[in-house]
């Protein structure tokens, strides 16, 4: 018998919606199928090539140190094929750092004492320019090079959740809050930080998932903010606050900005740097040249409550990029004449293999060459890693030490193509 053949009698619309919310919630419940992460997704294991040139070491040397028994025991495969899953792979860092103690920053680039969170705010400069794409991929791929990751999306629609497969990522019923909402609430119930952050299938990096109550936060937030006359929105100290209780459990932060406008000024607050992305097509440059008005806006709000804006870098970055276009090599050189060093010198090229693997709901890092063409895939690879490692190379700056990631990048893709 359904649970609402007889609703009660004097129901209000809005509560006849709630009960019929209550009910489906509570029997999504019961098929296992409310907001979690998939259970069918694994992560594959990592080759002992893969391995190498994750470690920026030889293979043999991999192989000798597995014959000699040191360092975690990989899985042996057809032929005697090594390989080791990512949790080994940073027990590998953990083994090198130790064993080849000037070389520690290489192998295990956490933070060190002193050294300040990065917190890294991903925004679109411009409709369809790869943000949530880019805020992914950066993630993992930081995760990868052995650091702490956190991400968080700001999207009510949850569009970085889904990358990572969380399931309703766009709806949340349930009395725990999953989003930023719980730990940013003006409820006196305000959920802790750490509780609103769950695990991804990749070691080290968690993620703070999006939902539609993040469209409640927005709301709320404009409320106060003209009906209590506030000077400037303490939504952004409320972010603030937040991410200062679980700073000394990551070295990067990766914030994919939504379109809520306290939510994203909490995050450029908050943020150490920012990353602005944007197509290289003469619309997309206006819009985000529009867009930067947007940006000065959330910082004059931030600067009226008299807390200045100190991010260590803003960097744009020119995503979907054809290089063989030559309407698009035009826009990508106004860029980087009028941008200069504000343009990271690496392009995200549009890809058939990013894309792919989308519609896989995995990310390359996920998948084998062979998945999706190994020629896409490897050319793929080579403009996401040169991003990623300008990005660390910015981060190894502000810590006050000496780049190594876009060399080591370099060689890595001129030993692809070679």
């Amino acid at each position: 018998m359904p649970r609402s053949e007889n609703p009660p009698q004097m129901e209000t619309a809005s509560e006849r919606v709630q009960r019929h919310r209550k009910e489906l919630w509570d029997r999504l419940i019961e098929r296992g199928a409310g907001p979690n992460f998939r259970d069918d997704r694994t992560l594959r294991s990592f080759s002992l090539g893969e391995v190498a040139e994750i470690l920026g070491v030889s293979g043999s040397y991999l192989r000798q140190l597995s014959i000699d028994g040191l360092g975690p025991t990989p899985e042996l495969g057809t032929a005697g094929r090594r390989s080791y899953t990512l949790r080994q792979i940073n027990e590998l860092r953990a083994y090198l750092a130790s064993a080849r103690p000037k070389e520690a920053l290489k192998f295990c680039p956490r933070r060190r004492e002193g050294e300040k969170l990065q917190i890294i705010s991903v925004d679109s400069g411009s409709a369809g320019s790869a943000s949530t794409t880019t805020s992914f991929y950066l993630a993992q791929g930081l995760a990868l090079q052995g650091y702490r990751v956190l991400a968080i999306d700001l999207d009510p629609m949850g569009s970085l959740s889904k990358m990572f497969g969380y399931h309703f990522p766009a709806i949340h019923f349930s009395d725990h809050h999953v989003s930023m909402y719980g730990a940013l609430s003006y409820d006196d119930d305000r959920s802790s930080m750490s509780s609103v952050i769950g695990p991804t299938l990749f070691d080290g990096l968690d993620l703070v998932p999006g939902t539609s109550e993040l469209e409640m936060f927005e709301r709320e937030s404009t409320k106060r903010f003209h009906n209590e006359g506030l000077r400037y929105p303490d939504a952004s100290i409320k972010m603030v606050s937040a991410l200062k209780e679980v700073e000394a459990n990551y070295d990067v932060v990766v914030i994919h900005c939504g379109r809520g406008s306290f939510l994203t000024a909490g995050a450029y607050e908050a943020a150490t740097g920012v990353l602005v992305t944007v197509r290289p097509e003469w619309p997309e440059i206006a819009s985000m040249t529009m867009s930067l008005d947007f940006f000065s806006h959330f910082f004059t709000l931030i600067e009226r409550g008299g807390r200045s804006v100190n991010h260590d870098f803003t960097k744009f970055l020119v995503t979907r990029h054809n290089p063989r276009d030559v309407s698009q090599q035009e826009a990508v050189a106004l860029l980087r004449d009028s941008l200069g060093d504000d343009l990271l010198t690496a392009t995200v090229w549009e890809s058939d293999a990013i894309r792919e693997a989308g519609l896989k709901k995995r990310s390359l890092y996920e998948l084998v060459a062979g998945a999706v063409g190994r020629s896409a895939y490897e050319q793929a690879m080579e403009t996401l890693n040169s991003m990623n490692a300008e990005v660390m190379d910015l981060i190894s700056e502000v810590w006050g030490r000496p780049p190594m990631y876009v060399s080591r990048a370099s060689r890595t893709a001129g030993k692809a193509s070679s």
